[in-house]
């Protein structure tokens, strides 16, 4: 998947138009459509603020890492333990 494609895919999950993100990093919406068409890339500190929106790392949006994470800063340890349980009952069922 490239870089352009998991941008909108992370956009779309997020119910967010490309004007609202460029609005939450601070560039023009016509920006956020070059970055999905492929047409340019962003600068390091660009990708640092997508990075951030989207609470996924930099290697997850480069392609480098295909793992994301998630913040659970903000949960009750209660909470967490749901949520760990839950991506482990769909790792089970992926694995049969």
């Amino acid at each position: 998947m490239t870089f352009g494609d998991k941008l909108k895919a992370l956009r779309n999950s997020q119910k967010l138009t490309q004007q609202q993100l460029a609005e939450r990093l601070g560039v023009a919406k016509s920006v956020v459509s070059y970055y999905e068409s492929g047409y340019r890339y962003p600068s390091y500190d660009v990708l640092v603020k997508i990075s951030h929106v989207f609470h996924v790392t930099t290697d997850y949006l480069l392609d480098m890492d295909r793992i994301r994470t998630i913040d659970v800063s903000n949960l009750s340890e209660e909470d967490i333990s749901v949520v760990i349980s839950v991506v482990e009952a769909l790792e089970r069922k992926s694995h049969t």
